[in-house]
């Protein structure tokens, strides 16, 4: 999988290179092509912004350098094009097992108050929100796309199973985890973990599942 990402702060993804995902970056697993949106400013100061019109607090990211870096970027149209956004589908696990399908996807980074709605109109393809709640840049959003869809790629997860019994894997969150020691500051491990019957220990991570989603997130129940 190829992942181009534009943005006004591409420094800020440096952070892929390390743990899991700068492994599988350096085994080529997947690859993180970043472009810095200021390079496509035709403005003698590489300004990406000006004020909204109507009015309103904030600076708006011109289409200009957007459109310009987009095209340059993905020439044919191959990649599926996403703008993260507040106002976009919230991100959920069928979208990320959606997403990690694709051969390439883009992600379009906004700042400021934002992206002139001329480019979501002309070259997105998906606006998705990580949550309700606002974010400086769209690049935190971005990191957390990445990070989501990467370990659904083949050969980015040391064990391909781990995906398969997360939370969200099958509609709950995932059941309580224990390692050793089997005794720490008086808690003990339960003690069907322990007893090696694995027919057990699966109906006892459901209910598990179960109880927390009931719990915590109702609303997957429904």
């Amino acid at each position: 999988m190829r992942i181009k990402v534009l943005t006004l702060f591409p420094e800020l993804y440096g952070a892929l290179n390390h743990g899991v995902l700068g492994k599988a970056l350096e085994k080529g697993a997947f690859s993180v092509e970043v472009t810095n949106i200021r390079d496509y400013s035709t403005d003698k100061h590489k300004r990406c912004d000006d004020y909204p019109y109507g009015g309103g607090a904030g600076m708006l990211m011109t289409p200009q350098p957007l459109h310009d870096a987009i095209t340059a970027a993905d020439p044919d149209r191959k990649c599926c094009r996403i703008y993260l956004s507040p106002k976009g589908e919230k991100l959920s696990q069928d979208i990320v097992v959606d997403l990690s399908g694709y051969d390439e996807i883009m992600l379009v980074n906004g700042s400021y108050e934002g992206i002139d709605q001329r480019i979501i109109d002309l070259d997105i393809d998906k606006e998705i929100s990580v949550g309700d709640y606002v974010l400086s840049t769209g690049d935190y959003a971005s990191l957390i796309l990445i990070d989501c869809v990467a370990r659904y790629v083949p050969g980015v997860l040391g064990c391909a199973e781990s995906t398969d019994e997360e939370s969200f894997s099958d509609g709950l969150l995932e059941y309580p985890q224990y390692t050793r020691p089997a005794e720490f500051m008086g808690l003990t491990v339960p003690e069907v973990l322990l007893n090696g019957n694995h027919a057990q220990i699966k109906a006892w991570r459901k209910e598990q599942s179960l109880a927390l989603t009931k719990e915590r997130r109702p609303d997957l129940l429904r």
